[in-house]
């Protein structure tokens, strides 16, 4: 895990380079494809996930080494045959994952958070899951485990191969010709992240595009049929801890709430959107019945409120890049704990941008707690050693969230509510 966050450290800053770029791009062109709200709470989502994946936070059902270690029939000694093979190993297991994503109830659960937005940016491409608590990937890799692969490859490529769909989540490259019949371009994942019927469950590969001609799931963006992105039950908040367990708290309802109990264990592995006969009719759901007439999510923000979300997602990201930075000292449950602060840090700014009543609570709180640890513990997390007045500068932030939470809730009257999904 200290490998992965040593990579974040690089990763992180060029990714939210990249973002910005694309953002001043679009304001130049007069062709914007972010929102302020959006794109913050497209990368708090992010900040979510890394968090949960630097710590380690999910239980593995097999391992990759152990499949390995049982498996193995073959044994590849050329190097570059060995990365070659392995990453496509990858990426065809990646294929069949995403996949069940779209047709498994329950795994669309791991997924939803990534559709989420209603628009379509490279901010988009790190909403990214901290509901997949479960890790079955492994299992997928069978096809590698078989043909010997060592497991410090795998270790090596499936970083790689997810930041590398990172690039084509854009608006603002068009069709690419030949490369159209061998890799995933914008335009096929356009055709991806789109609810048009024409577009629903398409184009599944993450590097390679033979996967879907090979598999049947392949579609070609239409001109005629001009992608709208979200998901058909609109997410309707900017909490990405929510959303991640939205479509898990519907169906944990409709099993508690059929009579039928197939129904009660079945719900779980069914196709993606089916309920019980019973609940769908006492509990109807809405859900958008014409993709070009529906309103987006987007509840009134003052200027003040979108330039304080801003901020506190880059003083999270400074934090988190911090604790990566500090991995090895501040040791496992120190960890721990300050991944809890930025987590819940994130829960309180988003439910302030959604205008919720609980938002004061939790930044309230969390700064007292955030106080309270360094005055006990006379440090947060050693960043004296790394920041002078570090302690000082965090004191005074709690102090500002704290102050800036009862604000925009109390004083800035926005009418911006909306409820926990």
């Amino acid at each position: 895990m200290e490998t992965y966050a040593n990579a974040l450290l690089y990763a992180i800053p060029l990714f939210i380079g990249l973002v910005l770029t694309e953002i001043l791009y679009g304001h130049f062109t007069g062709k914007q494809t972010h929102t302020v709200m959006d794109t913050v709470s497209s990368l708090s989502s992010g900040l979510t996930n890394i968090i949960k994946d630097s710590l380690g936070l999910a239980v593995v059902l097999v391992s990759y080494p152990f499949l390995l270690e049982h498996l193995a029939v073959f044994e590849i000694r050329s190097s570059w045959i060995v990365y070659t093979v392995g990453f496509i190993a990858i990426d065809f297991a990646g294929y069949w994952n995403h996949r069940l994503s779209h047709k498994v109830n329950i795994f669309w659960n791991q997924h939803v958070i990534h559709h989420s937005s209603e628009e379509f940016n490279l901010a988009c491409a790190l909403r990214q899951s901290i509901s997949n608590i479960i890790g079955y990937f492994p299992l997928l890799l069978i096809p590698a485990a078989l043909l010997g692969v060592p497991a410090k490859v795998i270790a090596i490529l499936a970083p790689l191969q997810l930041f590398l769909q990172f690039w084509y989540h854009t608006r603002h490259i068009g069709k690419l010709g030949w490369l159209e019949y061998i890799i995933v371009t914008p335009s096929q994942h356009r055709v991806h992240h789109a609810i048009n019927p024409e577009y629903i469950d398409k184009n599944l590969g993450q590097i390679f595009s033979v996967w879907d001609r090979m598999f049947g799931t392949f579609q070609e963006e239409l001109d005629e049929v001009p992608p709208v992105y979200g998901v058909l039950k609109p997410a309707a908040t900017w909490n990405p801890v929510i959303i991640n367990f939205q479509h898990f708290w519907r169906l944990l309802k409709d099993a508690w709430n059929t009579r039928n109990w197939f129904d009660k264990l079945r719900i779980w592995v069914m196709p993606t959107g089916w309920r019980p006969q019973d609940v769908r009719e006492l509990y109807p759901y809405d859900t958008i019945k014409d993709v070009y007439h529906f309103e987006k999510y987007d509840p009134e923000a003052t200027p003040a409120l979108k330039g304080y979300a801003i901020f506190q997602l880059l003083f999270s990201t400074v934090l988190m890049l911090f604790m990566f930075y500090n991995y090895a000292e501040i040791g496992f449950d120190g960890l721990l704990l300050f991944g809890f602060f930025v987590f819940t840090g994130i829960f309180g700014y988003s439910s302030l941008m959604d205008g919720h009543p609980i938002a004061p609570w939790i930044e309230g709180l969390r700064s007292l707690a955030g106080i309270s640890y360094i005055l006990l513990s006379g440090s947060w997390f050693g960043i004296e050693a790394f920041l002078p007045y570090g302690n000082l500068i965090m004191i005074v932030y709690f102090l500002f969230t704290m102050l800036s939470a009862i604000y925009f809730s109390v004083f800035e009257k926005t009418n911006r509510m909306t409820g926990l999904a």
